[in-house]
């Protein structure tokens, strides 16, 4: 069986990543797995992209290309919105390579035109990563149900009519599909539902299989081996948070966690310190992010290692998103041995237990995500038992050999 992986990029992203853990997973049990990606990051050699002409100095900026609808629509918000409109030239790869199976992953930033699914004669499985597959162009619907039905009138387009951008994308995708060999996975059980709630995807067979991940290289350091690396102070209570920008995508629900550092008493403001890596620390003296508690800025993290060691030198890793499917950077801190904070929303409670290996605070209440902070932190015993059944539930649940064996039958049955 031969299988090829279709990813915008091979490890740029936590939806790349996930792709490409996927196919090490596959290329473990011994399947042939290649990946066909529109800018390739790593020099894996089964990793396959445009050749070093003019199509792979194009690939870099389609996306640029395919954000220009979104000029019609300047009050717009500042979320990330894939029109797809591009043609590409993605089948006639993907007849050279051969394949018996495709499966799709994250093929936003102009890299799959919408139609260009229908051309595929191999049985489709689309691993979906967020919600734009059945919406009208934005990648988390938020508050928004709109996609239920056929979008228009697009709150995050800033549109009032029904007749606009994302009616016209969600119009392209119902003619595209009608008649694709197509199997959905997600991730979480969470994403599955709104597959089933939505008018596209609704009557497609959708599978739930969980991501996976490198249990030998994702897993517990020492403390103050760790801290002593990345040069943080050994006798603090560390909070870690992984964010692209404080402000650039609400989402995130930075502004959340900021509100929490706020609430908590003046002689744990001076016990915590924050830990934040994807952003790179600000100019000058002033912290944007107006924060109580003393931050350290780590950078971007883009190799395993890096990221193992600032999982491992915190007490407490926080996801405060408002919308999310089955975060990466949970995972990680899970198979870390680290507890973590979220609200209970989305895949959260797919991965975390609360008050049993993590904390999963009421949705969007800000006191009950301070109490989290000083429940996990406030006994150093709690935190170690919690930090164990951290490490077990990803043992139990994330191994990447079972998420590639769960692929892996799901393929021979669909051949």
């Amino acid at each position: 069986m031969k299988v090829l992986i279709l990813s915008t990029s091979d490890i740029e992203g936590g939806a790349a990543r996930s792709a490409y853990r996927l196919h090490q997973g596959l290329q473990r049990l011994n399947l042939t797995s290649q990946m066909l990606v529109q800018v390739k990051s790593s020099d894996d050699p089964t990793v396959l992209s445009p050749p070093p002409n003019f199509r792979q100095d194009f690939a870099k900026v389609r996306y640029s290309f395919d954000y220009l609808p979104l000029k019609l629509y300047p009050k717009r918000q500042a979320t990330p919105f894939s029109c797809q409109w591009l043609p590409d030239g993605v089948p006639g790869r993907v007849k050279e390579i051969k394949p018996d199976i495709l499966n799709l992953h994250w093929v936003g930033a102009g890299y799959l035109q919408i139609e260009t699914l229908a051309k595929f004669k191999q049985p489709l499985v689309w691993t979906l990563h967020d919600m734009w597959a059945f919406t009208g162009g934005c990648h988390y619907a938020q508050t928004c149900d709109r996609y239920t039905q056929s979008c228009g009138a697009c709150p995050q387009l800033g549109s009032n009519r029904e007749w606009d951008l994302s009616r016209w994308i969600w119009k392209r995708k119902v003619t595209a599909w009608k008649n694709l060999n197509l199997t959905i996975v997600t991730p979480s059980q969470w994403l599955a539902n709104c597959v089933h709630s939505s008018n596209l995807l609704k009557n497609y067979r959708v599978e739930i299989i969980p991501y996976g991940i490198d249990l030998s290289i994702y897993q517990p350091i020492d403390h103050q081996i760790a801290r002593s690396l990345l040069r943080l102070p050994p006798d603090k209570r560390l909070v870690l948070a992984g964010a692209a920008s404080f402000d650039s995508d609400r989402r995130k629900g930075f502004h959340l966690l900021q509100e929490a550092l706020r609430q908590l008493p003046s002689e744990w403001q001076e016990e915590i310190e924050l830990v934040v890596y994807g952003t790179p620390k600000p100019r000058g003296q002033e912290t944007p992010t107006d924060l109580p508690v003393p931050v350290h800025y780590l950078g971007t993290l883009k190799d395993d290692l890096s990221l193992v060691l600032a999982y491992s030198a915190v007490n407490l890793f926080i996801a405060p998103s408002l919308q999310d499917n089955l975060p990466n950077t949970v995972m990680e801190a899970l198979a870390c041995g680290v507890p973590c904070l979220a609200f209970n929303i989305g895949g959260m409670p797919d991965m975390l237990e609360h008050q049993v290996n993590s904390y999963l605070a009421q949705p969007f209440n800000i006191q009950d995500l301070t109490q989290g902070i000083l429940w996990i932190l406030d006994d150093l015993e709690r935190n170690k038992k919690l930090a164990a059944a951290a490490r077990a539930r990803a043992e139990k649940c994330f191994p990447l050999e079972l998420q590639a064996q769960r692929y892996s039958r799901l393929f021979e049955e669909l051949l």
